[in-house]
C-alpha cells in the first residue's frame, strides 16, 4: 500500500505580548518608542525611576544645562556696566541655582509623558531584567513582579558615574555627577577630579558662583578630542577665570572627614577642599539586566557591541545610547534610537547616523564643534586653510557684551570645500549649526563661497561666518 504524502505542520506562530519592548526612557528609547509607535506598532517602554526621561532629563543634560544658563545670567548681570556699582554684586549657593533646574524638569517630564500617552506607548515603572531574548521580568517598586513578551527589544538604559571601590561615595562630602545635585550646602572650595566634558562644565558652573575649584585632569590638555585652539581657550579661560587646573595627576587615595575632604595624589601632592565631585569615567547600565539569560555579554565598562543598525549579537535585540559607548551624546542617542527602530521592521533600512556629529560642551563660554580639527587634517596630509571671526569685532557680540570667543573655519584650499568648524563662546552650540547645514550640502553645494554670497541679518552672531570666510579667501594665492 502506496503511503500517502504528508505535508509537513506549520510551526504556530509565537504570540508576544508587544511587538517592541523599550528599556529605558531617555533620548534613545524614546527616539525609538516613537518611531514604532508611528508605524502602528504595540509599544511598550520600561522605566525604573518615577517618571520618564531618563539620565539625561534627571542628572546629566537638562540639569546641568540649567544651572549653566542661570550661572551664566548671573556672571552677566555682575558684569554689565548698566548695573555694577548701583549695588553689590549678586551672589546665589548652588542649592539656590538648583530651583531653575528642578522646574525644567518638571516640564520636561511633562512634554516626555505626553508623547507617550498620545502615541499609545505603555509604561511600566520598575527594573526590567530578561528571562530569555523575547522576556522581560518587570520588578516594581511594591515588590509585585511581572513579565511580558516581544518579538524585538530594545535597551537603551545609559549610564551612571563611575565608582572606584577606595572611595566612598556615601560621605556627605563625596559626590558624583549625579549626588551633586543634592548638595545641600554653599561650599567654598570644590576639588573636581576629571576634566572631561562634565568635569569642565561644573567647574564653570562653580566658579560663576564664586566657589573656589581645583580641577584634575588625568590628561596633559583640556578635552583633547577638541581641535587645539577650542582647548586652549577652555583652559585660558578657566585660568582667567580662577580655576586651579593640574595636568596630568591621577589620585592615590581620598581622605574624607566630617569637615572637609584631602585628596592625595599619586605625585605626592595633597589638596583640602569642603567637597570632592569624583568625575571620571562612566560605566553603561547593564548590571541589573540578567544579560546572560538573554545570551548577551557586557564589556568591562558595562556596554554593548552592536553593528551598524545597532543590532546585538542576538538577533532580535538592539541596543542605543551610552550603553553602547561612543558618542555618549543624547542628540545622538534619540537618532540612534529612530535608526534601530527603522531596522527592527525593515532589515534593509539604509538609515544611518550622520558622519560629522556635531558637539556641544556648555562650560562658560561654550564650545562647539563640527567635522575635522586642524590636528586632523594636518596628519591626513590634506591641504587646508583657516578662516576666523573674533567674537568682539561684531557689532552684536559687542551690543550683548559677549566679547569673548571666537569662530574657526577650516576649508580645502582647492576645492574650499568645508572640512571644520569649531566656536568658543557664547551660544555656539547654537551658531555652529549655521555651518553644518552648509557642510551637508551635496554635489558642490558645500563650500565657504556660500557664505559670502549670501546675506545675513545684521547684527547678528552669525555674521561671524561671513567674516570668517572673508578672512579665509583673503588667505588664498
Amino acid at each position: 500500500m502506496a503511503k500517502k504524502n504528508v505535508s509537513p505542520r506549520k510551526k504556530k506562530p509565537v504570540s508576544y505580548t508587544y511587538d517592541a519592548i523599550i528599556i529605558g526612557t531617555g533620548p534613545g528609547g524614546e527616539g525609538a518608542a516613537m518611531n514604532l509607535a508611528k508605524q502602528n506598532k504595540k509599544v511598550a517602554v520600561i522605566e525604573r525611576y518615577k517618571d520618564v526621561g531618563g539620565g539625561c532629563t534627571h542628572w546629566g543634560t537638562i540639569p546641568s544645562k540649567a544651572l549653566r544658563q542661570t550661572v551664566s545670567r548671573l556672571i552677566e548681570y555682575n558684569a554689565n556696566p548698566l548695573f555694577s556699582g548701583t549695588d553689590k554684586p549678586k551672589h546665589f549657593t548652588f542649592p539656590d541655582i538648583l530651583s531653575h533646574a528642578d522646574a525644567v524638569i518638571r516640564k520636561q517630564v511633562r512634554l516626555r509623558s505626553g508623547f507617550y500617552d498620545r502615541n499609545r506607548v505603555e509604561h511600566y515603572c520598575g527594573e526590567a531584567s530578561f528571562i530569555d531574548p523575547h522576556t522581560i521580568q518587570i520588578l516594581r517598586n511594591d515588590g509585585s513582579v511581572e513579565q511580558i513578551t516581544a518579538e524585538k527589544i530594545l535597551i537603551a538604559t545609559g549610564s551612571r558615574p563611575y565608582h572606584p571601590d577606595d572611595i566612598d561615595f556615601s560621605h556627605p562630602r563625596v559626590y558624583d555627577s549625579d549626588s551633586i545635585l543634592s548638595l545641600t550646602h554653599d561650599p567654598r572650595h570644590i576639588i573636581i577630579y576629571g576634566a572631561g566634558v562634565i568635569g569642565s562644565e561644573y567647574a564653570s558652573i562653580f566658579r560663576g558662583l564664586g566657589v573656589k575649584v581645583d580641577l584634575i585632569n588625568t590628561r596633559d590638555r583640556l578635552l583633547s578630542f577638541l581641535d587645539d585652539e577650542m582647548s586652549d581657550s577652555l583652559s585660558y579661560h578657566l585660568w582667567n577665570n580662577g580655576v586651579v587646573i593640574r595636568h596630568g595627576e591621577q589620585i592615590e587615595r581620598v581622605e574624607a572627614k566630617d569637615n572637609s575632604v584631602v585628596v592625595h595624589l599619586e605625585s605626592g601632592k595633597k589638596m583640602r577642599a569642603d567637597c570632592l565631585l569624583f568625575a571620571n569615567g562612566r560605566t553603561g547600565n547593564t548590571a541589573d539586566l540578567n544579560l546572560d539569560a538573554a545570551g548577551l555579554k557586557a564589556d568591562g565598562r558595562g556596554q554593548l557591541a552592536v553593528s551598524n543598525t545597532y543590532q546585538t549579537q542576538v538577533e532580535n535585540i538592539y541596543a542605543v545610547g551610552d550603553v553602547i559607548g561612543y558618542p555618549s551624546l543624547a542628540s545622538a542617542a534619540f537618532d540612534q534610537g529612530r535608526i534601530a527602530a527603522c531596522a527592527m521592521t525593515d532589515d534593509c533600512s539604509n538609515a544611518k547616523l550622520i558622519t560629522d556629529i556635531p558637539t556641544g560642551i556648555y562650560t562658560i563660554p561654550e564650545i562647539s564643534s563640527v567635522g575635522k580639527t586642524e590636528q586632523e587634517l594636518t596628519e591626513a596630509k590634506i591641504p587646508y586653510e583657516v578662516g576666523r571671526a573674533q567674537f568682539k569685532h561684531l557689532a552684536r557680540a559687542q551690543i550683548a557684551n559677549s566679547l569673548v570667543g571666537s569662530l574657526k573655519i577650516l576649508f580645502h584650499r582647492e576645492s574650499k570645500e568645508i572640512l571644520g568648524i569649531h566656536c568658543f563662546g557664547e551660544n555656539a552650540a547654537e551658531i555652529i549649526h549655521i555651518g553644518q547645514a552648509i557642510m551637508q550640502q551635496k554635489n558642490g553645494g558645500n563650500t565657504i563661497e556660500y557664505f559670502v554670497e549670501t546675506t545675513f541679518n545684521y547684527p547678528t552672531m552669525a555674521e561671524a561666518f561671513r567674516v570668517a570666510a572673508l578672512n579665509g579667501l583673503n588667505r588664498l594665492f
